[in-house]
């Protein structure tokens, strides 16, 4: 389902991964979000903008309040600002939607640096062969990041001087990211050899 008010939703998915264990509220999954061990690594969140992502999440029907009587409920109604604030649920539409992201790999190389680490931290998180899976899509697309850049470079090798050199920086960060994707691969693979 696409969200109501229009602007695609990609890292915000990130956020549903608390919730598959059970309902929290906002506080609760900011503290996690925070912890230096997991998605605090890579994404930091002022819990103003974590609330207003949440809205974007609730809007587009992924997230809604948790009934009362839901088990697993971790603790009460908050009160935030003097307005008693729910715990968050998924939706069976939010639970499907967060498995379509966390499988699919990024489409803009920018999106590597959080939104690929935080699908890379949930995958890991289901299992190595979800992570290699991800870690092997990923290649896919960036190697064809690259054969695009290396047709330009050659396209422009005799234009403009400052045209071609961003050209060539842009083609190291792929090869940078491919460099990297690669140990992910290894590192998985390790770690799935029997000791």
């Amino acid at each position: 389902m696409s969200p109501k008010y229009g602007t695609p939703l990609t890292i915000e998915h990130a956020l549903l991964g608390f919730l598959q264990d059970g309902p929290l509220h906002g506080y609760e999954i900011h503290q996690r979000l925070q912890t230096a061990q997991a998605l605090g690594l890579v994404w930091r969140l002022k819990q103003a903008h974590l609330y207003a992502l949440l809205g974007k999440l609730e809007d587009a029907e992924l997230l809604e309040p948790a009934s009362s009587d839901v088990p697993g409920t971790l603790s009460p109604d908050i009160m935030v600002r003097g307005r008693a604030r729910r715990p968050l649920a998924l939706t069976p539409t939010g639970a499907r939607a967060f498995q379509v992201w966390i499988h699919r790999p990024v489409r803009h190389g920018r999106d590597l640096r959080i939104e690929f680490l935080a699908k890379l931290f949930w995958a890991q998180r289901e299992g190595l062969t979800a992570a290699s899976q991800l870690v092997q899509q990923q290649r896919l697309v960036c190697q064809s990041w690259l054969a695009e850049l290396e047709a330009e470079v050659e396209l422009f090798a005799n234009h403009d001087f400052y045209q071609r050199l961003v050209l060539l920086f842009r083609k190291g960060q792929v090869e940078a990211m491919l460099d990297w994707l690669d140990t992910c691969a290894s590192m998985l693979t390790d770690t799935t050899r029997p000791t």
